[in-house]
């Protein structure tokens, strides 16, 4: 509904609007960005900077936000930036407020302080303990039965367990189903409610259902990204029941999804980071922490954090727990489709833009003039590759404005004609690979009968384009296809049921779904630029059709709701 008064939408369509149809906000008052230290993402951050810096004077912002700590500074930079007053609303009262407790060897602390006398002795007693009592230590690992005891024994449910990693996530769920959290009478009102919700949302036969039919029973769950999204919405509806007593997740849970828990446990406080095993950062600890407490429901809330002195030292504990939150940073790194719309309607003048940014907000010196020495040197590749002229876009350049972060690889092969050559089948399974990001350690995808002469087909432009971002230092380069969704694709277009999907590659099925809805998006503005080739559009619009059904279709999820 193009002309409804209120407009839910994503921070990049918000983006693409401006830039390529900005009367169509001309009717709207106000933007709310919820979250707004997404600036700050290394993948979305620069997204929402251009949102800010981009949106017109007509509109008014709001910005909201539990964790940032250089709020000033960001009014500061809208300020100068909109030439106008920027009101900084401030409360650090919290309606209910939050008690932090620890599990550590097994038994419960209640502040630091007895934290540190009675999980981290002194150097000698725990050398003596690895040296002569190592049964002792294991005796005395933090168990699960301990912690549900504590959290029914103090009436703390119902609760949030955060981990990170699907299997540790399942993992927990089934060995908190060794304990009854329920009575005989909610049980019995929670699996009637699972029941329903599955038979509304056309779940009774899945094999996740099944299982997680088992664990309701015990009044307990778990949520995270490799589920279908349908799933994962019966799940919530149980929780907000107030039947279900504990659902074990992962941090996407506590990102914009409002479940409030009386209890919070930290499974940990350490991830997996590009340089191993990493502490958390104070804002992401926050976001988890902020679960806790139920605003007219209870008079505290509290978070338990499971602690293993061998993993974590005291003062990173203390700093996690006691610090500032990091400030937000700009990740500004504009994309190559961005800077064809705003050549469009600027031209090389796109680059007084520049001063506008919070990166240059930010920073100074050598810093300030690498920002924008990439700018210039994505412009000179984009000139080089005849996408822009001296004073316009190329015909090549107005198509791939169209065609956000995968504007380069797939202008190529317009270019040549040699996407409007494919099959609906072959169009699919390219644009999968196009959109597919492996998860680390993900094996080599199985052979499909496309995917060699599709990886031809790509060769050629790809090489050419990597040889340029390369030789101007442009990071992150053109993203490679990766074609461990092709089996999928083809059985999926080809009816096979949802189901089976998984037994065909290495992904979970909330990760299909979540692939082939991307497929979906660029199939549609593939389908919709007007800059696209008739035959192609009809091709994008068949094998749209082919995908976009049953789990995959978003909107019937809605239907449904």
């Amino acid at each position: 509904n193009r002309t409804a008064p209120l407009m839910i939408m994503t921070t990049e369509i918000y983006r693409n609007t401006l830039l390529e149809d900005v009367e169509r906000l001309a009717r709207y008052t106000w933007v709310i960005f919820d979250e707004i230290h997404y600036l700050d993402d290394p993948e979305r951050g620069t997204v929402w900077e251009e949102a800010l810096l981009f949106t017109p004077p007509q509109i008014r912002l709001l910005c909201l936000s539990a964790t940032i700590p250089n709020v000033h500074e960001l009014a500061t930079w809208i300020r100068q930036v909109h030439q106008r007053p920027i009101e900084v609303v401030e409360s650090t009262h919290r309606p209910v407020p939050l008690t932090v407790l620890f599990q550590c060897r097994n038994a419960i602390q209640r502040s630091l302080p007895e934290l540190r006398q009675a999980g981290y002795p002194p150097l000698e007693r725990r050398v003596y303990h690895h040296r002569h009592s190592r049964h002792l230590e294991l005796a005395r690992a933090n168990r699960l039965d301990s912690l549900v005891r504590e959290l029914q024994e103090q009436n703390r449910l119902p609760c949030l367990l955060f981990s990170f990693g699907r299997r540790r996530v399942e993992d927990l769920a089934w060995e908190l189903a060794g304990f009854s959290l329920i009575d005989p009478k909610e049980r019995v009102r929670l699996s009637a409610l699972f029941e329903q919700l599955c038979q509304r949302f056309g779940l009774t036969h899945d094999h996740t259902a099944r299982a997680l039919a088992h664990l309701m029973e015990r009044g307990v769950a778990y949520h995270h990204a490799g589920m279908l999204p349908t799933m994962k919405e019966v799940v919530e509806r149980c929780f907000t029941s107030r039947l279900l007593k504990m659902i074990v997740t992962t941090e996407t849970f506590a990102l914009g999804i409002n479940m409030p828990a009386r209890s919070v446990v930290l499974d940990t406080v350490k991830k997996r980071g590009d340089g191993g095993f990493e502490l958390l950062r104070r804002r992401e600890f926050l976001q988890m922490a902020g679960r806790a407490g139920r605003r007219g429901l209870d008079e505290a809330g509290f978070v338990y954090v499971r602690v293993n002195p061998a993993h974590v030292a005291h003062h990173e504990l203390q700093q996690l727990l006691q610090g500032r939150p990091e400030p937000v940073q700009s990740r500004f790194n504009t994309a190559y489709a961005t800077l064809l719309n705003l050549y469009r309607h600027h031209g090389n003048a796109l680059l007084d833009l520049f001063p506008q940014t919070l990166y240059y907000f930010q920073t100074q010196g050598a810093r300030r003039a690498q920002g924008l020495a990439l700018m210039q040197q994505k412009l000179e590749l984009l000139r080089t590759l005849c996408y822009t002229t001296d004073r316009a876009l190329t015909e090549k350049g107005d198509f791939a404005s169209w065609i956000y972060g995968y504007e380069l690889l797939i202008g190529e092969l317009h270019a040549r004609g040699q996407l409007a050559e494919l099959d609906p089948l072959s169009l699919a399974v390219l644009v999968t690979a196009i959109v597919y990001e492996p998860r680390p350690r993900t094996p080599a995808p199985k052979r499909h009968r496309l995917s060699r002469q599709l990886t031809e087909l790509c060769e050629e432009p790809l090489g050419r384009i990597h040889r340029e971002e390369t030789r101007r230092r442009i990071a992150p380069t053109t993203k490679v296809p990766a074609f461990h969704l092709s089996h999928a694709v083809d059985a999926w277009m080809a009816h096979t049921p949802f189901e089976r999907l998984t037994t065909l590659c290495d992904a979970d099925e909330g990760e299909i779904v979540r692939y082939f809805r991307m497929t979906v998006q660029l199939l549609r503005q593939l389908q919709e630029s007007p800059a696209t080739e008739f035959r192609l559009k009809q091709t994008a619009e068949k094998a749209l059709r082919r995908i976009n059904r049953d789990v995959v279709d978003a909107e019937a999820q809605l239907r449904l709701g």
